[in-house]
Parts: structure tokens; C-alpha cells; sequence
């Protein structure tokens, strides 16, 4: 993308420089999900039900007044660390590394780290607030990783790479809710969709990403 200042890559590649070039913090995102998954599918079904009830998202629990207070507070984080099957794992992790990639570049490792998190926490308070009486949890890390789409959208507009921001995020919008509604997005596995959090997540994305752009240094004063 036109603001990754990273070098070509290509046969010449360095020893020192990995054969998967990605950043530090997506490898390390992209292997704590994997390794989750790996985890749950060495416990039983019963046991493996019960974690995503207490790590997954459910919107009901938070007007609960008996729900245990420890998971409504890591769910938030949590739930985006877990899956509903392999595609939908796979299909994450890649647009994760596609997106991810350039915009950690941008920001750092640090503050990548938190611009993810932070959208996908806001992506799933839109989930709750929309649909405050759902029991079922919302998992994956969609939410997250629309807010780092929308992050880089707002990025290609900031370097005049892509001139047309409204249309691009109308239509993103409008298939999410139409995914959402009649389902069918790949990787879900015909379960349903959490829209709310991806439209969320993405306009969290778009809205904040400047925020977290590192301060250019200060010239010295003569």
C-alpha cells in the first residue's frame, strides 16, 4: 500500500529478514488466535461450550444482574481471540495480515497493538448496544479487524491513494448489513453474523486512526 515504507522483497532477501515478512505484533496476533483455536479443540465439546459462554461476547449477559463480573469484563478482549471453526479463523488471520501489515508499519507495534484492541472492544459495545437482549456470544476477530480496514482506508485517503472514502465505506457497510441479514459471508460457516460489530469496528477504524499516528519529531528551535 502506498504508506508502507517498507523495502521490496524478493530472491535477494537478507538472512537476517524472515521468508514471512509480516510485523512483529500481527505474527504474535495471528499466533495467539491460532493457538487458542488449537487449545479448544483438545477439550471436550461441554467444556469447550462453557468457555465460550464465559470468553465469548453475550450482549444479555451485561444487563444480568447474577452474570459473573470477571468474564462481562475480559469479554470485551477475549471474545476476539476466539472462533467459530477453521475457516472462519483463516479467513480472519488473512485480512488481518493484509491489513494489519501496513498499518503496523505506520504505527508501531505498540500502538497497533492497542488500536486493535480498542476497536474491536468498540465493535462489540455496538453489538451489545444494538442487540442488548441476544444470549448468544459473539466471537472472531472481525470487529478488530474492521477497524483496522477502515483504518486503512482513512490512511490511503490521507496520501490521496483513494479519492472516493464515501462510496467505498457505503458499500462495506451495506454488504455487511446484507450478509448480516440473509448471511452467507465467507468463513461463517452459516452462522449468523455479528454486523453491528463489524460496522462498529469500522467506523471506530476510520474515526480514530489519526489518533493513534506517531508525533513527527519537533525541529530544534533556533
Amino acid at each position: 500500500m502506498p504508506f508502507d515504507n517498507v523495502g521490496r522483497q524478493g530472491p535477494g532477501r537478507g538472512a537476517g529478514e524472515r521468508a514471512i515478512n509480516l510485523p512483529p505484533a500481527v505474527l504474535w496476533l495471528i499466533g495467539i488466535n491460532v493457538a487458542v483455536h488449537l487449545l479448544r479443540s483438545l477439550l471436550g465439546e461441554e467444556t469447550d461450550q462453557s468457555l465460550v459462554l464465559q470468553l465469548g461476547l453475550v450482549p444479555a449477559a451485561y444487563s444480568a444482574p447474577d452474570h459473573d463480573l470477571l468474564s462481562l469484563i475480559v469479554a470485551p478482549i477475549t471474545y476476539q481471540f476466539i472462533h467459530g471453526g477453521w475457516m472462519h479463523l483463516v479467513v480472519n488471520l488473512v485480512t488481518l495480515a493484509a491489513f494489519g501489515a501496513p498499518v503496523e508499519r505506520l504505527l508501531g507495534a505498540r500502538r497497533f497493538v492497542v488500536f486493535y484492541l480498542s476497536a474491536g472492544i468498540v465493535a462489540g459495545f455496538v453489538q451489545i448496544l444494538l442487540f442488548p437482549d441476544s444470549g448468544d456470544p459473539v466471537v472472531g476477530a472481525s470487529g478488530a479487524i474492521s477497524g483496522v480496514f477502515g483504518g486503512v482506508l482513512m490512511l490511503m485517503r490521507r496520501v490521496g491513494s483513494l479519492p472516493g472514502l464515501i462510496p467505498v465505506a457505503v458499500i462495506w457497510i451495506g454488504l455487511n448489513v446484507f450478509f448480516g441479514i440473509f448471511g452467507g459471508m465467507p468463513g461463517a460457516g452459516g452462522e449468523q453474523i455479528a454486523w453491528a460489530a463489524h460496522i462498529g469496528g469500522f467506523l471506530y477504524g476510520l474515526l480514530t486512526i489519526h489518533l493513534f499516528l506517531p508525533r513527527p519529531p519537533r525541529l530544534p528551535k533556533r
